[in-house]
């Protein structure tokens, strides 16, 4: 038995995939094109083990993926790969349409063509599980109630319009063809591996590196924050028992605003790696323009998940979040091999002009 992971080298691809073959013996086919967000030093400890086949190709190339799956016949699909960064989506939207949107479609091709060529318990049992994000939803007002899955779509970014048209798509194979599919909506993840442009590992090296830490606007913007083994695990249950079709919101039952986050991670360097001339880290925030179009509060209601698949997050954000620095702390390797030049220059593009 085996199953499909794409987008495997990614942050939380990546994370997926180590804790599966930690639990499991099922072969991973692991396809990823490794764009700049995608690592094959994440899975570094996975060398040699012949449980993990990584190909490195496109979810957009039909015919690679038509060859995979029937070299590998595999039992599920697990779709991480997207473009994921929306700073990024608004100074590049076509990568996101082309990724998350036409290579989405060609993937849930592909996974049709396959299906229908399998037979009796094989078919049955065949699952393509879609991993997407709350970002769908649009924004919520203070006191809104958290995104439920009938919650309206209403993205505002051409990241989250991408995955909100990625989300249709696989909704309408199963509609339309029968495809039998599971969608997950997920909110804010953190934890090991994740590319330094998002806002938890960009403080943790901003801050080791003497930087500033930039703050969006106000810095009141919210999140709910979910550790991203937590994910992993909630994942694994909708694949496990998931009913067809279905959608379900994973989140971490952690609203915090962004501001908090970065005083919590200063905290914590001042604690486990402290200045020498003892000032704290968190003199180093400094004020910046917002990004245009910035959504206030995303907030996901994991009600359903808990109560018909019996899930529920391990991690309180006290927990996860020093788990976290410890691990950027622990892997300075592996952030300087990150850190290439083309890292550099987007920091330096998306951080140009504005103002502290």
């Amino acid at each position: 038995m085996s199953i499909l992971v794409t987008g495997g080298a990614g942050f939380i691809g990546a994370n997926f995939v180590l804790d599966w073959l930690a639990q499991s013996d099922e072969t991973v086919v692991n396809l990823d094109l490794l764009t700049y967000a995608g690592n094959r030093e994440s899975l570094a400890s996975l060398a040699g083990d012949t449980r993990h086949v990584f190909v490195q190709g496109d979810i957009g190339d039909a015919t690679l993926v038509a060859h995979l799956l029937s070299k590998h016949q595999p039992r599920a699909i697990v779709n991480f790969a997207a473009e994921s960064h929306v700073d990024r989506s608004i100074h590049g939207p076509e990568d996101f349409v082309q990724t998350n949107i036409v290579g989405s479609f060609r993937l849930l091709e592909a996974a049709r063509a396959y299906w229908n060529g399998l037979q009796g318990e094989a078919q049955q049992g065949f699952r393509f599980l879609h991993v997407s994000t709350d970002e769908v939803y649009g924004s919520l007002g203070k006191d809104d109630p958290a995104f439920t899955e009938t919650h309206r779509y209403a993205p505002n970014s051409p990241y989250s319009a991408s995955k909100a048209a990625s989300d249709h798509l696989v909704r309408a194979y199963h509609h339309t063809y029968g495809l039998p599919v599971l969608t997950t909506n997920c909110s804010n993840n953190y934890g090991p591996y994740q590319f330094p442009e998002k806002l938890i590992p960009l403080m943790i090296v901003n801050a080791l590196a003497g930087k500033p830490l930039p703050v969006y606007g106000d810095g009141q913007q919210i999140r709910d924050w979910l550790y991203v083994t937590d994910h992993c695990s909630a994942i694994r249950r909708v694949l496990e028992a998931g009913a067809v079709g279905e959608i379900y919101n994973i989140g971490g039952w952690n609203e915090k605003p962004n501001l908090d986050i970065v005083h919590v991670v200063c905290s914590l360097l001042d604690e486990l790696r402290p200045h020498a001339d003892g000032t704290g880290y968190s003199e180093q925030i400094t004020y910046v323009t917002d990004r245009p179009g910035h959504d206030r509060r995303y907030a996901i209601d994991a009600s359903k998940i808990a109560s018909e698949l019996g899930w529920k997050p391990a991690e309180t954000f006290d927990t996860g979040i020093r788990k976290t620095v410890q691990w950027y702390l622990d892997n300075p390797d592996w952030i300087a091999h990150v850190q290439s030049g083309s890292y550099r220059e987007w920091v330096e593009k998306n951080y140009a002009g504005r103002a502290a």
